[in-house]
């Protein structure tokens, strides 16, 4: 707790100087900002420029379970990473998982509760230089091939729009992470809040504040960021799958 609030202290201070539009990357993806009303780290991918791919298990088949084992492993190539799309008490993913063209569990168009079935869920993918997400129906009409890709839930913004079922500032307050894109797919931009936030300012801020025409829910409450950038690497619960930006 006395690190992260060191940190949000320093969030603030940073945010100030900086704009909500999250520009594309200018050398180091991860920057601190201010939007609606609260303190963000926004972390802006050019696929352009880097490759962005999802992780899961080690060589071994074992999860890698942390931030910190990840950045290990991958070494200085390693930009930027958060845990990326929800899983089961095994770690496993609890739907749609794609590493290298593979697809390592199958699309999840099932009903049941929590924020995952909050329907419409939806999938962030990468495919070479663009990612894209879609809501599953619309995902699973596509036909996609794609090389990584994480499911989960609830979309947060639609073509534009707010999720029908996230209303503008619901009593649930959590540290929420999620993932948008702009500029054609060419830009991932990712976004982690500083404190609870409600499920409409998280999703306003993807579409109002960060250009966003479609944005994802990744996880709330083990929302986790590492940010070597901003000398940041978070502790919290073992985690399944997690996106990164690593070296071309």
């Amino acid at each position: 707790m006395l690190l992260r609030s060191a940190f949000l202290a320093l969030v603030a201070g940073l945010a100030l100087s900086h704009p909500a539009r999250a520009a594309p990357e200018a050398g180091e993806p991860c920057r601190a900002i201010q939007a609606q009303g609260e303190s963000f780290t926004i972390c802006t991918v050019d696929l352009r420029k880097r490759r962005l791919r999802v992780f899961w298990r080690r060589p071994d088949g074992q999860a890698y379970s942390s931030l910190q084992a990840l950045a290990e492993a991958q070494g200085a190539t390693l930009a930027f990473a958060m845990n990326g799309g929800m899983y089961d008490k095994d770690q496993a993913p609890v739907g749609l998982y794609v590493e290298d063209g593979r697809e390592l569990h199958g699309v999840s168009t099932a009903d049941g509760p929590g924020n995952f079935h909050l329907k419409p869920n939806g999938v962030f993918y990468v495919k070479g230089e663009k990612a894209g997400v879609l809501d599953t129906p619309r995902y699973l009409r596509a036909h996609l091939k794609p090389d990584f890709a994480t499911q989960s839930g609830p979309m947060l913004v639609i073509e534009g729009q707010i999720h029908p079922k996230i209303s503008a500032d619901g009593p649930s307050q959590k540290i929420r992470n999620g993932v948008g894109t702009r500029d054609g797919g060419h830009v991932a931009v990712f976004a982690i809040s500083e404190r609870p936030v409600s499920f409409g300012a998280f999703a306003r801020l993807f579409r109002d504040d960060l250009g966003c025409r479609n944005a994802l829910f990744l996880d709330g409450s083990v929302s986790s960021l590492y940010a070597p950038n901003l000398g940041r690497s978070d502790l919290g619960r073992p985690l399944g799958p997690m996106i990164g930006a690593v070296a071309k």
